[in-house]
Formats: structure tokens, sequence, C-alpha cells
């Protein structure tokens, strides 16, 4: 997700709340927030995948599904 992408979801949730959208604008705004859920749950996963807790004996523990 790129920060022009970002951008465009906000101009677009502000212009939704002032003036309305056309429907084409609206599904723009759709497939971009779509992507943007994509691209946090991606984020997250890897960021769990790189996850471990430590116990109290000092061993590290990869989280489980």
């Amino acid at each position: 997700m790129t920060q022009e992408n970002i951008q465009r979801i906000n101009e677009l949730a502000h212009k939704s709340k002032t003036i309305g959208l056309t429907d084409a604008e609206k599904q723009e705004q759709q497939i971009l927030r779509d992507a943007y859920r994509a691209a946090f749950r991606q984020n997250l996963t890897n960021q769990l995948d790189h996850t471990y807790v430590i116990d109290q004996n000092g061993n590290k523990h990869k989280l489980k599904d």
C-alpha cells in the first residue's frame, strides 16, 4: 500500500462526508479499502510469524496458529 493510495482513501472519505461520491468513486474507494485491509492483514501476519514468547525459564517459543 503506497502513501498515494492512503492519501486517495482519505480524500474519498472526506469527499464522501461533504458532497458525496459518484458510483465510480464509490467503487474506487471500495477497491482501495479492500487493498488496504489486505495489506494490513499481511503485515500483521508477518509480524506475528516473527514473534516469540519467552517463558519463565528464558526459553523462546514461537507463536502458534
